[in-house]
């Protein structure tokens, strides 16, 4: 077992983690990896390759317990978090085995620019909650090729793949907000999944922590879920590009310090 193992993080810690995340992932129909991967790295001074491993499976309770939840109160587009789901199982694959062998840094500041991209469309494009996907055999592959290159950036950075996904469901598919979040939840069970596979087969992944985060997480996940409902979706549009300005500040600062 590597020294990284051994040097466990703190239980107390890795609860209040699960719990930030879980609040987050309920609300904006994300993983919650944007809030543990870091917290892993710089509060629990954990190498960032296996907080990203570790963030994936912890994602997994989380994601069920949310997927349930939007989908108990019809909120979830069921044929585009399939395909989704198919292309992120693959994709997944793909980002685990980069995330062993390729440096991530220019990854990390092209996610930078696409965040700014999707902090500004949050501002003058609102879904109506009547807004649904107009399914075709089109728009299933492009949902497919979405979720295999959500899948890669999710095995890289560790994230859960909602980031990506609910913006650009609501932006180049047509979804309203609530649909998005609930689809990319029902998406990211089988991503992650898939990335923790591989993560374990190149034991980069601490399952300990992982189970403590994503136990603690899914505990937030129901409320915060029915607070997504209530929320007015200009309002949440506002929220989630305050969540993502902040994302966005924290990797810019991460990668200076890292140049430094």
């Amino acid at each position: 077992m590597t020294s990284a193992l051994r040097r466990r993080p703190n239980f107390i810690a890795l609860v209040g983690v699960g719990l930030a995340a879980g609040m987050l992932s309920g609300l904006f129909g994300i993983g919650g990896g944007t809030i543990i991967v870091p917290a892993l790295v710089l509060w629990l001074h954990m190498p960032q390759r296996l907080a990203a491993g570790t963030s994936v499976a912890a994602i997994l309770p989380a994601a069920v317990v949310g997927a349930i939840s939007y989908g108990a109160q019809g909120n979830v587009d069921w044929v585009a978090a399939l395909c989704l789901a198919l292309g992120i199982v693959i994709g997944a694959q793909l980002g685990t085995f980069l995330l062993s062998r390729l440096p991530v840094k220019a990854l990390q500041w092209g996610f930078v620019v696409f965040l700014l991209i999707i902090i500004v469309s949050l501002w003058f494009v609102v879904p109506q909650r009547e807004d649904q996907i107009s399914i075709t055999w089109l728009t299933g592959l492009f949902l497919v090729l979405t979720g295999f290159m959500t899948g890669v950036l999710s095995g890289v950075l560790g994230v859960g793949g909602g980031i990506i996904v609910v913006p650009v469901l609501m932006f180049f598919f047509g979804s309203n907000d609530l649909d998005a979040k609930g689809s990319s939840l029902v998406m990211m069970i089988p991503g992650s999944i898939s990335g923790t596979l591989g993560n374990l087969r190149r034991q980069n992944v601490d399952m300990r922590a992982a189970l403590i985060v994503g136990i603690s997480a899914s505990v937030c996940v129901p409320f915060s879920s029915v607070l997504a409902t209530l929320l007015d979706p200009f309002v949440a549009n506002v929220l989630f590009s305050f969540y993502l300005v902040i994302i966005a500040i924290q990797m810019v600062v991460r990668l200076s310090r890292r140049k430094k």
